[in-house]
């Protein structure tokens, strides 16, 4: 059944999957698997984030990660996206979020604030030049694409730089002002060279500007924006005049943006989908409650870091389940039983769970083996070895750290604390081992050594020290066979 008849009671003609590839970018194998189960789930489209995974060349080729796509991969991305009907939007940060390119010591001077990567210095020639160079290597890789998103979400530090000091001294000048010129500059540039390309921006940096200062501005006519919102209880009312007030600026189209995964927190490991479910929802009643045309369609992101610099939150695997959940409620107007057996059928998961974490061992879908893992040692790595250091009552008995940094033990209690130690070691270290080969399958080589160091080396560190004490402490002492 194509989209396009499944669509008929989402009030949302779009539904874009974020797929954020400035963390654990999943390798193209992994994407011809998940591409197939997205377009049969509802999506339609796909808002591709590419940061440093995108093929930069010439003067901006140290902005590629170690493993970016190749410029055939992206084609290959492409076609594959074709081939599972997801109109592919791909999205070049242009003004905040700009640390993968202002991290560079070649592109710093361009930084609003000198010591802060975050965001472009809009006040400089050179700045509007280099995301001009972005944008075209981007759209030569994706001609035809019928929305470019430029980002412009999160401009921290905007007027804090030198420049904009003293430009903002001068009368009439506002923040509000210097933003909208500079997104405004970025708006201009696509259209001039690709007049068939619509720009996006996130909506944060505008909520605040009065209704006049946004008409006034000449932006509304430009852009499309997408109103992000990913909280579980987010403000419908709220949402409604703040749509409303953009369409009486002049904004002809408007987009929703909830969350799949990543949104949670920033060191979060499992999807917490009862929350993301709750939040698509509340996104649907958004769309009830205005006319039936007011928003083009909805992006669900899926975060895979907060910023450039922060850790891994739910790697994509992970997260599938509370994509499909939140896909096919937006599909059907709920998660009803019907729905929840869809979902379960498309997983190949016989009861899904949302209100706890995905029973282990669950679902035949792709990377469902990692969710399995994953959701093995999340609930119970940290807590076993936890029970063994810090409520075994012969470790806290008699093999404390006072013991342990003087190297003391009774020699009974080697054999009441080590075989369960080397027991729980060589158990973890067996699903470890499991984990680590099918994150391999699915995620270049940096991403798989992140996520273990960050999830399972500290626990299993702990282990492996308690052994080492052990066995320090239990090497012959000079005390034995002479008298007290």
């Amino acid at each position: 059944m194509k989209n396009s008849e499944m669509s008929g009671s989402s009030p949302f003609k779009m539904r874009l999957v974020h797929l954020d590839l400035k963390g654990a970018p999943p390798k193209v194998s992994y994407l011809s698997e998940v591409f197939p189960l997205f377009h049969a789930l509802g999506a339609n489209g796909l808002l591709l984030e590419y940061e440093d995974m995108f093929p930069y060349e010439g003067h901006l080729r140290l902005l590629r990660a170690k493993h970016a796509y190749s410029p055939p991969e992206i084609k290959e991305i492409l076609r594959l996206a074709t081939l599972n009907e997801l109109e592919v939007i791909p999205l070049v940060q242009t003004f905040g979020h700009m640390e993968f390119v202002l991290k560079h010591k070649a592109l710093a001077h361009l930084r609003e604030v000198a010591l802060f990567p975050n965001t472009l210095n809009p006040h400089e020639a050179e700045s509007l030049a280099l995301v001009g160079a972005m944008i075209s290597q981007v759209m030569e890789l994706h001609p035809g694409a019928r929305w470019l998103h430029v980002g412009c979400d999160e401009v921290y530090y905007l007027g804090e730089g030198e420049a904009s000091r003293q430009w903002l001294q001068q009368e009439h000048n506002t923040k509000a002002r210097l933003c909208l010129s500079h997104i405004k500059a970025v708006a201009c540039h696509v259209l001039a060279r690709h007049p068939t390309t619509r720009p996006l921006v996130w909506d944060d940096m505008l909520r605040a500007i009065p209704e006049d200062q946004l008409s006034a501005s000449g932006v509304p006519q430009l852009v499309e924006p997408v109103l992000w919102d990913y909280g579980a209880d987010l403000d419908i009312h709220g949402k409604a005049l703040l749509m409303e007030k953009y369409r009486k600026c002049g904004f002809l189209r408007l987009w929703a943006a909830s969350a799949f995964k990543g949104a949670t927190g920033a060191s979060q490991a499992l999807t917490p989908t009862e929350h993301h479910l709750r939040n698509n929802m509340q996104w649907l009643r958004v769309a009830a409650s205005g006319p039936s045309d007011m928003l083009q369609g909805i992006v669900l992101t899926g975060w895979q870091r907060y910023d450039h610099f922060s850790v891994l939150c739910e790697l994509l695997p992970v997260g599938i389940p509370s994509l499909a959940v939140c896909l096919q409620s937006l599909l059907h107007g709920g998660f009803a039983e019907d729905v929840k057996a869809k979902v379960e059928n498309f997983l190949g998961i016989s009861n899904l769970e949302i209100t706890d974490f995905i029973s282990e061992g669950a679902g035949t879908f792709p990377g469902s083996d990692i969710l399995a893992l994953v959701t093995h040692v999340g609930l119970h790595l940290r807590s076993s070895v936890d029970a063994l250091l810090e409520r075994d009552r012969y470790v806290t008995g008699w093999f404390s750290p006072y013991h342990r940094r003087r190297r003391l033990i009774h020699p009974v209690m080697v054999q009441h604390i080590q075989p369960q130690a080397l027991s729980l070691l060589a158990r973890w270290s067996t699903v470890v081992q499991e984990l680590e080969a099918a994150l391999h399958r699915v995620f270049y080589p940096d991403a798989v050594e992140e996520w273990l160091e960050e999830n399972v080396q500290p626990s299993l560190r702990r282990l492996q020290g308690l052994l080492q004490d052990l066995r320090e402490a239990a090497s012959p002492s000079p005390y034995v066979g002479q008298d007290p």
